[in-house]
C-alpha cells in the first residue's frame, strides 16, 4: 500500500531496483480499486487483464536489463470520453453505455507504446459537462478527502482515483477546468496543456476549440514525464500543432530565480474563501523567497469569460453531439412510431437532464436571428480576452491565482442551482478561451483538513517555464505529499 502512494519516479525507480516488480505494482493497484472504488465511484469499466499483460512485458524487458520508459508499469486510468480498442467508451452517459471502441485514440497508442498498463476508464460527468462529477449517468464519484464532498468534474473520477491512490496517474479532458477543478478539490496536480500540444484524436468532443487532454499526478514531475509521453504532433488531429515539444523533464529543476509572476488581481477579490487566500498568498510569497518577482496584474475581460464560455461550449456541443441520434451506433429508443420519433426519443431517454440543457443553450444561439447577437459576440469577446492575457504575459512570465474560490463543496449542494455550478470555473475558464496551458497544484488545506489548489497559468507553447516555476514552489512547499487516509 505504501507504494502505491509514491509518486511514479518513485515507482520507475523502485521497479529498476528490483525491488518490486510491475505485475506485483499493477495487481496492488487492482486490489486497491477492489478494496475502495465501490465506495469511491472512480471507475466506469476495467481493464486488469490486459493491464498484466502490460505489466508482464515490462517485467521481462527489466529481466533483460532493457531500458525501459519512464512510465513503463506504472498503473494509469483513462477518462471514459478516450478511446481504447475493445472497451467500453460511454462518457459516462446512458446514450453510449455499450458502445466498444472500435479503435485506439492516439494518446491510448501512446500510453501502449510507452508500456502504461492502463487499469481501466474512470468516471465523468456526462459527456464531460459539470464541476462537481454528479451527473454521470452511472455513479457519482466522491472526494478521497471527504467522502460526503465532491471531487470536481468534469474528470472526477480521473482526479479522485490517483488521489485515493488506486492509480498513480491519469489522464483527463480541460474544456474550462475539467482537469484543474478536480485536481485541487482533491489535492494533487492537475495540467491542462496549450491547446493543439496533445492530439485530440480518439477524444470525444464536448467543445472543439476548447477541449485539451492533459495528465494527473501526485507531482510535477509525475504530470511532466506523461505530458511528454503524450504530446506532440498528430496529422490525425486537424488541430495539433506541428512543433517540438522539447525534453521539459530534463529542464525541470532550473533556478527560477528573476521570474516575473502576475498574481491576477480579479481572481484574488472579496469571492475568495478565506483559507484559499491565505494558502494562494502564502504560495506568492514562496515564490517571492525563491527570488521570482510579483506583479498585480489587472486582466478586467474576465469577468466576462463564463458568459462567453457559456455560449461558445454550448454552441459546440449542440453540433458535436447532434451525431448521438440512435442511427449508427449507441442507444436507440423502441416503440417508435417514425424516424423523427426515433430520434426525439432517442435523445430525451439516453442524455440526462445537464447535457440537455447545454445542447437547448447552444441550440438556440446557434439558431437564425440569434447567431450574430450570441455565438458571433461571444466569439468577438474571446477575442478581446485573449488580447488581455496577450497583454499581461508581455509583463509577467506566469499568472498565478486560486484555481478555485472554495474547496469542494458538498454532494448535492449546488445540483439544483446551474447558474452557482457555473461560477465554480469562475477561474479556469479563460485560459481555455485563449488556448494557454495551465495547472492545478496543492498548495495546502482548508480548516476542514480539505485540499486548496493554486493555480499557475503559463505563455502558450510555454509549458517549460510553467512547469519549472511549479516544480520550485512545490519542491518548498513539499504539499503533495499529504495523502487522504481512505
Amino acid at each position: 500500500m505504501e507504494l502505491l502512494k509514491k509518486t511514479a519516479k518513485e515507482q520507475h525507480e523502485a521497479l529498476l531496483n528490483k525491488e518490486i516488480s510491475a505485475v506485483e505494482l499493477t495487481q496492488a493497484s487492482i486490489d486497491r480499486i477492489e478494496k475502495l472504488d465501490k465506495t469511491l465511484g472512480a471507475f466506469n469499466s476495467l481493464t486488469f487483464e490486459s493491464a498484466l499483460d502490460v505489466a508482464r512485458k515490462v517485467d521481462e524487458k527489466i529481466a533483460k536489463n532493457e531500458e525501459i520508459p519512464p512510465l513503463a508499469g506504472i498503473p494509469t486510468a483513462l477518462k471514459d470520453n478516450m478511446n481504447a480498442i475493445g472497451t467500453k467508451t460511454t462518457c459516462s452517459s446512458k446514450i453510449l453505455e455499450n458502445f466498444v471502441s472500435p479503435y485506439d485514440a492516439t494518446i491510448t497508442v501512446k500510453l501502449k507504446e510507452n508500456l502504461v498498463p492502463i487499469m481501466g476508464k474512470a468516471n465523468l460527468d456526462e459527456f464531460a459537462m459539470g464541476s462537481s462529477n454528479e451527473n454521470s449517468a452511472f455513479n457519482i464519484v466522491r472526494n478521497p478527502y471527504n467522502l460526503n464532498k465532491v471531487p470536481g468534474g468534469s474528470s472526477g473520477g480521473s482526479a479522485a482515483s490517483v488521489a485515493a491512490s488506486e492509480v498513480t496517474l491519469s489522464l483527463g479532458s480541460d474544456t474550462g477546468g475539467s482537469i484543474r477543478l478536480p485536481a485541487s478539490f482533491c489535492g494533487i496536480t492537475g495540467f491542462k496543456p496549450t491547446y493543439g500540444r496533445v492530439s485530440r484524436y480518439g477524444l470525444i468532443a464536448f467543445a472543439s476549440s476548447l477541449d485539451q487532454i492533459g495528465p494527473f499526478g501526485r507531482s510535477i514531475e509525475d504530470v511532466t514525464y506523461l505530458y511528454e509521453a503524450i504530446a506532440g504532433y498528430d496529422s490525425k488531429d486537424s488541430t495539433s500543432l506541428k512543433l517540438e515539444v522539447g525534453n521539459i523533464s530534463a529542464n525541470l529543476k532550473k533556478d527560477i530565480k528573476g521570474l516575473k509572476v502576475g498574481v491576477i488581481k480579479e481572481l484574488m477579490s472579496d469571492g475568495v474563501n478565506d483559507d484559499v487566500k491565505i494558502a494562494v498568498e502564502n504560495a506568492i510569497k514562496t515564490y517571492e523567497k525563491l527570488g521570482a518577482e510579483i506583479k498585480e496584474i489587472s486582466l478586467p475581460l474576465l469577468k466576462h469569460s463564463i458568459g462567453v464560455y457559456y455560449i461558445v461550449a454550448t454552441a459546440e456541443a449542440s453540433s458535436n453531439l447532434a451525431r448521438f441520434d440512435g442511427v449508427k451506433y449507441g442507444f436507440r429508443a423502441q416503440n417508435c412510431e417514425n424516424l423523427l420519433d426515433m430520434y426525439c426519443k432517442t435523445r430525451a431517454q439516453g442524455f440526462g437532464p445537464e447535457v440537455k440543457r447545454r445542447i437547448m443553450l447552444g441550440t438556440y444561439a446557434l439558431s437564425s436571428g440569434y447567431y450574430d447577437a450570441y455565438y458571433k459576440k461571444a466569439q468577438q469577446l474571446r477575442r478581446l480576452i485573449a488580447n488581455d492575457f496577450e497583454k499581461a504575459f508581455k509583463e509577467v512570465d506566469i499568472l498565478v491565482s486560486p484555481t478555485c474560490p472554495t474547496t469542494a463543496f458538498d454532494l448535492n449542494s449546488k445540483a439544483n442551482n446551474p447558474l452557482e455550478m457555473y461560477l465554480t470555473d469562475i477561474a479556469t475558464i479563460s485560459s481555455n478561451l485563449v488556448g494557454s496551458p495551465a495547472l492545478s497544484m496543492p498548495v495546502g488545506f482548508d480548516k476542514d483538513n480539505m485540499p486548496i489548489g493554486l493555480q499557475v497559468i503559463g505563455k502558450k507553447l510555454d509549458e517549460s517555464t510553467l512547469l519549472q516555476s511549479a516544480y520550485a514552489l512545490e519542491q518548498e512547499l513539499g504539499v503533495y505529499n499529504s495523502r487522504p487516509n481512505i
